[in-house]
Parts: structure tokens; C-alpha cells; sequence
């Protein structure tokens, strides 16, 4: 709408960048051969890219659209990156929810003095179309240390460890296998308690998110530590583990998704030696128990509190060939 309407003119040359498009965001009104997408989080990347996408551009991109995220200081330090990567003059495009707070963002725009063009609505989107400022490097993403972690904005629980994270943490046995892994790692919270167990050799961590990810590799300052940008519910290990640690998210934008939780209990179950053990911790409402008991022989409640549960499930069972 904003490109018939002419609110947005596209540049006659150079690449377009588009920032942190989800799966099933339609990019085709934009020429697909100029397009570059910028996104850390894994299967939205393997997405784009099994559509013919590229994922670099060469040099300063000539616009940059910006697909706002929920949280407020990811989708500001979003819009600094997407500044720095527009050449000089070039157009940015904001793009986002009113449900996901674009409205906000616009404002927090407006305050910085940016020359914002009419905001383009339908439904609950809005676009807005504004010229790159370097005044927007004033929202650029800076490192924080929560309690000798760092973070970033955009990863999960950036203000510090979630309840669910420490409860499991909390009942995590004195030992461990030699082979564990951690899925959805996060910056890696849990992964820091299971190698100060004694007996563990080798950490598989495993997250999606690139900036977690990256944050992780500072936390995990360890010899024993494997790093794997992979979306957790696909990954297989070359070599069985004898434990999985996993917070698994469930939610699939604003609500409640417990197939993301189950598709990492199946990953779990997959990748587990024949006495591997899981430990897991997810909000009491969610309904994994059946799944939980379909796929392991020994299941029992280790830990929790009014929200949380924390789970213990062993001997992942197999199917029969």
C-alpha cells in the first residue's frame, strides 16, 4: 500500500534490507533479486533463504525496512542497526503492529526529532517512512552484565535469569553425564550451572537466536562447550547424550503455543542415549505430562513453585522399526 500509494518510493538502484521478517511475511512486492534479509533468529533465516533470499548485502544497503519486534528496546536497537547499514540519504522503513507497540516506536521517533512521512495503516499495521538519521545511534545495542551475565536486547529474559531457568538450575542433580546438551539455550544461564557439575565433558548449546547465541559464547567461556546456531526441535548430535537441560519457549507470537514445548520433547527424546535423562521446566498450565509419558518410560516432579514445574524424565522410549 505504502509503494502504490507513493509514501515509499523505492530507490532506483542498491540493495533492500529487511530486518527480522517472520515466517510468512510476503515480501514479493519488492524486487526479490535486490532484497537482502537481516534475521538471527534461525528458522526465520532457513526460511527466507529456501526461498532464493540473500542474507548479505555488499556495502551500504540503499533502504532498510524494519519489521518491528514486541520488545521496545530490541525493535530500537533494530532500527540503529538498520541507520548504520543505509547509505547516506537512504530511506528507512518502520513496519509494525499497533498490538506490538509500533505506535510507541513512532512516537519514541518523533521525540528523537526524526522527520517521520505519514504513517500508511490497515487493520492493526502501520508503515512509516523516514530518511536514515544518525540520531537513531542513539538506541544502538549495548552489552549488559546481569550478575556476571551478559545480555543483549532481543534475547529472552535480558534483564536477568527467568524463575522457570533458576528452579531447573536449582534442581539440576549434584552430577551429571558426561554428554549433555542444553536446548534453547538462551545467553546461557542453565548451561553455566551444568558444567560446574563435576563428570560433565562436553556441552551441546543449542539456540536459535543469534544474539543469545553470541551472548552464550561469553557466558560459556569453556573448552567443553560446543555452540550450534540450529533451531533446537530440528538439531540431531552426532553422538547420543546422556542428559538434556531445556527451558523450552511456548509461545508463537502473542499466544500460547505448547507444540513448540512438545516438538523440543521429541528432540529431546531423539537425541538421548537409551538411559539418558531430561530435565525440564515449563508453567504448571502447560499440558505436557501425556507427551512427557508417551515418550519416556520414568517421569516424576523434581521441583516448581505455584507456576512452574520442574520434571525429571528417563529412559527415552523407541520406536519400534
Amino acid at each position: 500500500m505504502a509503494l502504490t500509494s507513493g509514501d515509499w518510493v523505492l530507490p532506483t538502484t542498491g540493495d533492500i534490507a529487511v530486518y527480522r521478517p517472520r515466517i510468512g511475511d510476503d515480501l514479493s512486492a519488492l524486487p526479490k533479486a535486490r532484497v537482502v534479509v537481516v534475521t538471527g533468529f534461525k528458522p526465520d533465516h532457513d526460511h527466507f533463504v529456501a526461498l532464493g533470499y540473500r542474507t548479505v548485502a555488499t556495502g551500504q544497503v540503499a533502504a532498510a525496512v524494519v519489521c518491528m519486534p514486541r520488545a521496545k528496546d530490541h525493535a530500537r536497537a533494530l532500527l540503529a542497526e538498520a541507520a548504520m547499514a543505509v547509505r547516506p540519504g537512504g530511506v528507512l522503513v518502520i513496519d509494525g503492529q499497533k498490538t506490538d507497540g509500533v505506535e510507541t516506536v513512532l512516537k519514541d521517533c518523533r521525540e528523537l526529532g526524526l522527520p517521520l512521512g505519514e504513517a500508511v495503516s490497515k487493520g492493526h499495521g502501520r508503515i512509516c517512512v523516514c530518511t536514515a538519521d544518525g540520531r537513531l545511534l542513539a538506541w544502538k545495542a549495548r552489552d549488559r552484565d546481569i550478575g556476571g551475565f551478559i545480555t543483549r536486547p532481543g534475547v529472552f529474559s535480558a534483564d536477568g535469569p527467568d524463575r522457570g531457568s533458576e528452579l531447573l538450575a536449582a534442581a539440576l542433580p549434584k552430577d551429571l553425564p558426561a554428554r549433555v546438551a542444553d536446548l534453547g539455550a538462551g545467553w546461557g544461564y542453565l548451561g553455566r550451572a551444568v558444567l560446574a557439575r563435576p563428570g560433565v565433558r562436553h556441552l551441546d548449546v543449542i539456540e536459535a537466536e543469534r544474539e543469545a547465541l553470541d551472548c552464550a559464547a561469553r557466558n560459556l567461556d569453556d573448552p567443553r562447550v560446543a555452540l550450534h546456531w540450529a533451531d533446537a526441535r530440528t538439531f540431531r548430535p552426532d553422538k547420543l547424550w546422556g542428559a538434556v537441560v531445556m527451558n523450552p519457549p511456548f509461545h508463537s507470537g502473542r499466544e500460547a503455543d505448547p507444540a513448540l514445548g512438545q516438538a523440543f520433547l521429541s528432540a529431546a527424546q531423539k537425541g538421548l542415549a537409551p538411559d539418558g535423562m531430561l530435565w525440564m521446566v515449563a508453567n504448571r498450565h502447560l499440558p505436557y505430562d501425556k507427551a512427557l509419558r508417551a515418550a519416556f518410560s520414568d517421569v516424576e516432579k523434581v521441583g516448581g513453585d505455584g507456576a512452574f514445574r520442574v520434571t525429571r524424565a528417563a529412559y527415552p522410549q523407541r520406536k519400534a522399526r
